[in-house]
């Protein structure tokens, strides 16, 4: 089940990036956090950037609504979704969650 913590700007999603991937999309929950696949490296912030692409695209919010608050430099990351609840989240996540 994925961790979600809701705040008063939006709800955080716990990730795990697996950069340098064959092809960048959502893989599964791995210890309640969703594993993302990305196809970028992990350099000058390409990495970061196509998540927060995937993820706004896959969650049907503009790319400013999608931050990354803990972790900019780690594979364990917080990102923040706002202008969704969290049933929502889940809910376009899909079979992921």
């Amino acid at each position: 089940m994925l961790s979600l913590r809701t705040t008063g700007d939006g709800v955080v999603v716990p990730v795990w990036v697996i950069p340098r991937s064959s092809r960048t999309q959502l893989a599964q929950i791995r210890d309640g956090r969703l594993a993302v696949r990305l196809n970028a490296p992990p350099v000058d912030g390409a990495a970061n950037a196509a998540l927060i692409r995937r993820l706004a695209k896959r969650l049907g919010v503009p790319r400013h609504a999608v931050r990354i608050v803990t972790g900019e430099r780690a594979r364990q990351k917080g990102v923040l979704i706002q202008g969704l609840t969290a049933d929502e989240l889940r809910g376009r996540l899909g079979e992921c969650v």
